[in-house]
């Protein structure tokens, strides 16, 4: 078996070190010091130079402009631009895009991949739900008013909606009378749309979204079966994706802090109990590596298991949530008082993790959710 990267993938992967290279995860105001957002936007420059790039049309297929990679190749770029804390909506727009590719109609297509490819427009999805503990796809509710081609009607409430102010259009599961779950691609300035501010531990601007009979046209409307099953997949792996690119960065920063810190004449990456801390979240992140490719691969591959690949994405989101909490948790411990310091970037990273630790589920939901599956499925 063969578990090297394609070389198109580690094009994508090269090409988002570049763009990343030389920015910085400081350079908005510090959570720590704002009571509200520590920006008014996501960072539009940097947008600009990943689709520049072609890292925004990276999952579309060519006649839309785009490289035609897969989830994979995804997660490379998403780990690299989590090791400067990007501001941008790389995740949710990606997401968003290949499912309007792989299940929207063709009008809906042909409206929005080429641009949204372009940087042109932007999507995010609505996955949090009503409390960020229920299903997202229960939170709003879907009637679609009689006739052939007619419009939909949503009611409900999402929350936590990550760059909800920023985004064009916000990807809406919800739920039918007939217990079928439709994705609505919601503009974000519509009539019965009403956005609340909300605050991430990161100090990013979410969005509260409440629809109040808001008319969706059909076009706009993805009913297809597994859809939102599918794009939810994908944004979990995205995430854990993120996860890692940040817990590598947090390890190596307290490599490089440890190995210059000295204590009684000798760098305390010398001692023995700072070096085993050090190697327990080596572990860690390669544990949350390969259950991350696992998860990936099964998104791009389609390929048949014993359990859904359901299964693999819970597995690696319980690594991801489990795993970057003990690794800033260690880094803090190993920084000691330096560690808090708003003048050094490590606190940053801390309240990023704790917001991916959390989206989408903690590990504990995962767990519940991976019990549920292995209970309906014999891997005898």
């Amino acid at each position: 078996m063969d578990f090297t990267f394609s070389e198109e993938q580690q094009a994508a992967a090269e090409a988002a070190r570049g763009v990343f290279a030389d920015v910085a995860p400081d350079a908005v105001p510090s959570p720590a010091l704002t009571t509200g957002a520590v920006a008014d936007e996501f960072d539009r420059a940097l947008w600009a130079r990943l689709a520049d790039a072609d890292l925004l049309s990276l999952l579309s297929a060519e006649e839309y402009g785009g490289a035609g990679l897969d989830a994979v190749a995804l997660c490379l770029v998403l780990r690299e631009s989590a090791k400067v804390l990007a501001r941008v909506p790389l995740l949710e727009n990606s997401a968003a895009m290949a499912a309007v590719q792989a299940y929207g109609g063709p009008e809906l297509k042909a409206e929005l991949l080429e641009r949204a490819g372009r940087g042109e427009v932007v999507l995010t999805v609505a996955a949090s739900g009503r409390t960020g503990h229920d299903p997202a796809e229960l939170a709003v509710t879907a009637r679609q008013e009689e006739g052939a081609g007619a419009d939909w009607i949503l009611d409900g409430v999402q929350t936590a909606v990550p760059w909800a102010y920023d985004a064009d259009h916000v990807v809406v599961p919800a739920h039918t009378a007939a217990d079928r779950t439709v994705l609505a691609l919601v503009p974000r300035v519509h009539d019965g749309v009403v956005p609340a501010e909300q605050f991430s531990t990161s100090g990013e601007r979410l969005g509260e979204l409440r629809l109040e009979s808001a008319r969706i046209a059909a076009r706009d409307v993805i009913d297809v079966e597994g859809a939102w099953e599918w794009l939810r997949d994908l944004l979990t792996t995205g995430t854990c994706a993120l996860a890692l690119g940040l817990g590598e960065r947090v390890l190596r920063m307290s490599s490089e802090y440890t190995s210059k810190r000295e204590q009684f004449g000798f760098p305390v990456a010398t001692f023995q109990a700072v070096a085993v801390q050090a190697a327990d979240r080596y572990i860690d992140l390669r544990a949350m590596e390969v259950t991350l490719w696992q998860a990936a691969w099964r998104i791009a591959s389609g390929a048949r298991c014993t359990l859904p690949v359901a299964g693999d994405v819970a597995v690696a989101k319980i690594w991801a949530s489990e795993g970057v909490r003990r690794v800033v948790q260690t880094a803090q411990h190993l920084h000691g008082g330096f560690g808090a310091d708003v003048d050094y970037p490590l606190h940053r990273y801390h309240a990023w993790a704790k917001h991916l630790e959390l989206s989408l589920g903690p590990a504990a939901a995962h767990e519940e959710a991976l019990g549920d599956l292995l209970a309906a499925h014999s891997l005898g």
